[in-house]
Order: structure tokens, then C-alpha cells, then sequence
């Protein structure tokens, strides 16, 4: 499976029926389409919408609809548009559940480093800074790795996004819990060992005598 399917997969078994989602662009989109059918989310975006549907069929793509990330997408019956003050509104005043997002960095305090590298173009900071804060659990999506850097550190090195906001990292090799007492190894992806982890993390793991593996 490819990692990216994996990781969308593993994160959308952490949502539960009832709850108001955000999904940040790139991976974390992907999650949308691997809600169980057993369960009801509303999805959020930050550009001005409740009820965000699947991507739209080739060539039925409506140009006045889009996602935070200018992708198209589409409604769901009962969904809602108003503008960016009440978007921010629902955020910052803490009705999203929880906020799924990617990372250039996240370390062992629960640090998060999403936005910029410095020297290089920076797109912007969107809406990761408030959601970060405002939602009530916060899922950092994204692969262990990139490329041979490390990404899962003691201490960020890039400009932080948000202070101590991490509650869970989900990658393709693991799903890790950040607790006041630092990262801890909930879950191995299958045919991955606690070593490989450990080997891939510089962050110092808590690990239990037996991590699930899923």
C-alpha cells in the first residue's frame, strides 16, 4: 500500500460519528475518502465551508468550489458557505474536533514546525496556526522521514507553528501519542519493528512492552 493511502487510512480511524473536521491540504485530504460508512463527520475548511464532499468526477468540477488548498471538491446536502470571519470564527472559538495536518517537523514537547524553511518560497501560513490552537485534538499526518532528515526531533529547528499543540502523530510507520511526559509508541504499521522506529526518530520514544500493531 502506498504510504500516503496508509497514512489517510490509519487517520481516518481516529474520527469519531459527530465530529466537525479539518483537513489540511496536501495528505490529510486524502483521509476524506477513507471514512467508515458507519460514521458521520462534517468537514470544515478554513476558506469558508461546512460539509465538504469527495473530490469531483473529471470534468464536473465547479469552479467557485474549492477546498483551503484550491483544489476542487464538492458540497454535501446540508452543507454551508459564509465568509472567512465566521470560518475563523468556528476555529479560534474551539467547535472543530479535531484538525488533521502535515509537518515539516514535530518534536518531543509536542512542537510543531509546518509553515517555512528559511531561503526558500513560503506559500504562507494559512489557517495551521489557528487550528492548531483552536481545535481540540490535533493530528499531524505525514511520512517519518523526508527523504534522510529526520523528522520527529527532541527540539524543532525550523520557525514553530504552534507550542505544545501535537496529540498525535501518525506516519507510515507508526502512530505515536505526544504526552507531558514526551512521545509515546502506541502502534507499529505492519512489518515495522520497534528498531526501525527508533532508527528513524530522533525524539526519545516511551515505549510500551507491547505496541499494537495494525
Amino acid at each position: 500500500m502506498d504510504p500516503k493511502e496508509y497514512i489517510a487510512r490509519r487517520v481516518a480511524r481516529e474520527l469519531k460519528d459527530g465530529d466537525i473536521v479539518n483537513l489540511g491540504i496536501g495528505l490529510p485530504t486524502l483521509v476524506a475518502n477513507y471514512i467508515p460508512e458507519e460514521i458521520e463527520v462534517t468537514f470544515q475548511s478554513e476558506n469558508g465551508f461546512v460539509g465538504l464532499g469527495p473530490a469531483p468526477e473529471p470534468g464536473k468540477e465547479d469552479k467557485y468550489i474549492t477546498n483551503a488548498g484550491a483544489q476542487p471538491a464538492t458540497i454535501k446536502t446540508g452543507g454551508a458557505f459564509f465568509d472567512s470571519a465566521d470560518s475563523f470564527s468556528i476555529i479560534r472559538g474551539g467547535h472543530v474536533d479535531v484538525t488533521v495536518l502535515g509537518a515539516l517537523q514535530v518534536d518531543q514537547n509536542g512542537d510543531l514546525a509546518s509553515w517555512m524553511v528559511p531561503g526558500k518560497m513560503v506559500p504562507g501560513m494559512g489557517g495551521a496556526m489557528d487550528l492548531v490552537v483552536g481545535a481540540k485534538k490535533v493530528i499531524i499526518a505525514m511520512t517519518h522521514m523526508a527523504k534522510d532528515e529526520k523528522k520527529i526531533l527532541k527540539k524543532c529547528t525550523l520557525p514553530l507553528t504552534a507550542v505544545k499543540q501535537v496529540n498525535l502523530i501518525v506516519t507510515e510507520l507508526a502512530v505515536m501519542e505526544v504526552s507531558d511526559k514526551g512521545v509515546v509508541l502506541k502502534e507499529l504499521a505492519p512489518g515495522v519493528t520497534v528498531e526501525d522506529v527508533i532508527n528513524a526518530t530522533e525524539a526519545e520514544l516511551i515505549i510500551p512492552e507491547s505496541p499494537t500493531v495494525h
